[in-house]
């Protein structure tokens, strides 16, 4: 009797674990949207006053299906430099994503690197200011892939194996990422994740990120990320390199009323046989202070149109930051 071809074996094996992918569907796109952030940025030197005008963000995103099972999203930076050896250096979101099952999801391409916590995951369009740790990464997306299970309403478990935010994104390391996405209660929330990283010297390092977010009612609520970052041949393993970070937001109306305090510390000790700090993103012996706060309004009643003024500075600098801007969206096109 004749062998099946490869191909054929390939097709039949696809029919039997994914049917929905080979139906027919008619591929459509849901939204095409903009949203961008201008900013008059002010600030006090040693007592010296500069001010310039600055656009921050404009972004294009588009969100659609292949079929039922697979979707896909993209969204790129109009405004940021393509360089040569990173052509997609400007896209941020180009993923595929595939609903198995009610409970398992697959996503390939350049996706969100799962690293814990409120402060890296918020869009970057709504974050002012942050900390040195965020600053410092090299990268927040990137291309990999990544398996997602949801054993229980609003708890997603996910796993991730993608190019290191704390390496360039042309070297070959890679970051191994356990992260969850849950929710305790009604008002308790969390963005907790364990990393496993190298870093751009091959060196590795472990992320135990815990992101939490306190929503006491809708017009209030409070995030706090506690960060530890480790390597395994540091002498103390826990609470020597580390970050707190707090926010809160109280929204009166059309206003919201905005705080966010910060502190990083890294231990002199934490350094290799060369000096060479195990940690690149907060260099061995020093720590960090940052601080803000800022007042939101919404003249529509909704985020398609913001205006902003935020005061910020930190234990580094002797600036004092001081910005005011607006920030708008809009839809091109949303499918019926």
């Amino acid at each position: 009797m004749r062998k099946p071809s490869i191909c054929l074996t390939f097709i039949l094996f696809a029919a039997l674990v994914a049917p929905g992918l080979l139906r027919a569907q008619e591929t459509h796109v849901d939204e095409i949207s903009i949203d961008t952030r201008t900013t008059f940025h002010q600030q006090t030197t040693e007592g010296v006053y500069d001010s310039h005008f600055q656009g921050d963000y404009l972004n294009l995103h588009i969100i659609g299906h292949l079929t039922d099972e697979l979707s896909f999203r993209v969204r790129q930076r109009l405004n940021k430099k393509i360089d040569e050896k990173n052509p997609f250096n400007a896209t941020d979101f180009l993923w595929l994503k595939w609903q198995a099952t009610e409970r398992w999801s697959f996503m390939a391409g350049k996706q969100p690197i799962l690293v814990g916590g409120y402060e890296i995951d918020a869009a970057p369009i709504d974050v002012y200011y942050f900390g040195t740790f965020t600053n410092s990464l090299y990268q927040y997306y990137a291309f990999g892939a990544s398996a997602q299970y949801n054993p229980a309403p609003n708890q997603y478990l996910t796993v991730q194996f993608i190019p290191s935010p704390i390496s360039p994104g042309t070297q070959d390391s890679y970051s191994y990422n356990l992260h969850w996405n849950g929710r305790f209660s009604r008002v308790w929330r969390t963005l907790w994740s364990l990393n496993y990283v190298e870093d751009e010297y091959h060196r590795k390092m472990n992320y135990i990120v815990l992101g939490n977010k306190f929503q006491f009612t809708d017009d209030f609520f409070v995030d706090i990320d506690m960060i530890n970052r480790a390597s395994f041949k540091q002498e103390r393993f826990f609470l020597t390199d580390w970050s707190l970070i707090g926010k809160v937001i109280w929204t009166v109306g059309k206003w919201n009323i905005c705080t966010k305090v910060g502190y990083e510390r890294n231990d002199a000790a934490n350094v290799d046989e060369n000096g060479l700090s195990y940690d690149l993103t907060l260099q061995a012996g020093h720590d960090y202070l940052y601080y803000g706060a800022g007042l939101e309004y919404f003249p529509l009643g909704d985020d398609n149109l913001r205006l902003h003024a935020v005061y910020f500075r930190d234990n580094h600098d002797v600036k004092n930051n001081f910005d005011i801007g607006i920030t708008w969206r809009f839809k091109i096109y949303k499918r019926p």
